[in-house]
C-alpha cells in the first residue's frame, strides 16, 4: 500500500501509547479525549498499511511493525528534545559549538593537548567529543554530524567520502612500564625484551603493524599478555602493572605523571602520527583552523 506521507502529530500518539502501555493513560498524560487518541492512531496504521497494536486481554501490545515504529519513533522524539534543549540555552549565539570525534585507537593524553589550542581561543567554546571506531567517525563527519575528527592515521585513497587528512604532526614511540619493570628490562634494551611481557593495540591500530615489523627486525619474541581496542584500557593495564606498554615519546612527562611508569627504551623509526580530518581540504572551523596553526606554529 503507498503512504501518503508521515502525519507526525499522529506518530507522537503513537509513542505516547507505547510508552504509557494504554491508550487510556497516554489520554491522561495528553489531556485529550480517548476517542481523539484511537481516532488518530487508526489513521497512523492506515497510512502505513499495517497494524500497530494488537489486542491482549484487555491491554494493548505492540505488533512487530509496532515494535519497528517504536524504535524510529524513539529516535525521532529524542532528536526533537534535544533540539528544543539546544536553542533554549541562554549561551546560544554566544558560544562556539566544536563537536569532535575522537578515534579509540588515539592516545586520549594527544587528543587533550591538541584540542588544549581550540579551547584558548577569546571566544567561549563548548567542546563535544565522541569516541568511535574510526570508519564510524568517518561516516559521522561526512554527513556533518562532527566538525572534525582526530586520529592516529589519514584517510585511505580512493575513499568515496569527501573528507580530507591534515597531518598534526608525530611522534616517536617508547616502551614504558611501572618501576619494577623498567628496571627490570631498561638494562640490556632491546635485547631484554625476548620474553618481556607486552601490552599492545589491537591490529586493527595503525601503529600495531610497525611495532611488529620493529621486533622482526630486532629479531625479537616478546610475550604478549595482552591486546587492546581502546588506547585508554591499555594504559590502564599497563599502569597496573601487567607489562611493557607502547606511547608516545612525546607523552613522557604525562605518562610518567598518570600512568606511574618510566620509559624503558625507544623504538628506533618506530613513530606515530596524528590527523586532523575535516569535510573541507582548507578547514574553515575557527577553533580547527586554531589546533591546526598551534600545532605549526603559524
Amino acid at each position: 500500500m503507498k503512504t501518503t506521507g508521515l502525519n507526525y502529530r499522529h506518530l507522537y500518539f503513537f509513542w505516547v501509547v507505547a510508552k504509557e502501555g494504554s491508550i487510556t493513560q497516554a489520554a491522561e498524560r495528553l489531556g485529550l479525549a480517548i476517542q481523539t487518541i484511537s481516532t488518530q492512531l487508526g489513521l497512523l496504521e492506515q497510512s502505513l498499511g499495517k497494524s500497530l497494536f494488537a489486542p491482549q486481554g484487555r491491554r494493548l501490545v505492540l505488533t512487530e511493525a509496532g515494535r519497528l515504529a517504536l524504535r524510529y519513533a524513539d529516535q525521532i522524539f529524542l532528536l526533537g528534545e534535544q533540539l528544543q534543549e539546544a536553542l533554549s540555552d541562554s549561551e546560544i549565539g554566544r558560544t562556539m559549538r566544536l563537536t569532535v570525534g575522537l578515534s579509540d585507537s588515539l592516545p586520549k593524553l594527544i587528543a587533550s593537548r591538541v584540542l588544549q589550542a581550540a579551547l584558548r581561543l577569546p571566544e567561549k567554546i563548548k567542546l563535544v567529543c565522541y569516541e568511535d571506531r574510526f570508519e564510524t567517525l568517518l561516516g559521522d563527519l561526512s554527513v556533518h554530524k562532527l566538525d572534525v575528527v582526530l586520529a592516529d592515521r589519514p584517510v585511505q585513497s580512493g575513499t568515496t567520502l569527501r573528507v580530507f587528512s591534515h597531518l598534526l604532526g608525530e611522534s616517536d614511540i617508547m616502551l614504558f612500564g611501572v618501576a619494577n619493570l623498567a628496571e627490570k628490562y631498561r638494562p640490556g634494551f632491546p635485547d631484554s625484551l625476548n620474553g618481556a611481557p607486552l601490552l599492545l593495540p589491537t591490529r586493527n591500530n595503525a601503529i600495531r603493524g610497525r611495532i611488529d615489523h620493529w621486533f622482526e627486525t630486532q629479531n625479537l619474541r616478546p610475550d604478549i599478555v595482552g591486546e587492546f581496542d581502546d588506547n585508554a584500557l591499555l594504559n590502564t593495564f599497563g599502569r597496573s602493572g601487567m607489562g611493557l606498554f607502547p606511547a608516545p615519546s612525546a607523552l613522557a612527562t604525562d605518562v610518567a605523571a598518570q600512568f606511574d611508569a618510566a620509559p624503558v627504551g625507544s623504538l628506533q623509526n618506530v613513530h606515530e602520527q596524528f590527523y586532523a580530518i575535516s569535510n573541507e581540504r582548507k578547514i574553515k572551523h575557527p577553533a580547527v583552523e586554531a589546533i591546526i596553526a598551534a600545532i605549526h606554529g603559524e
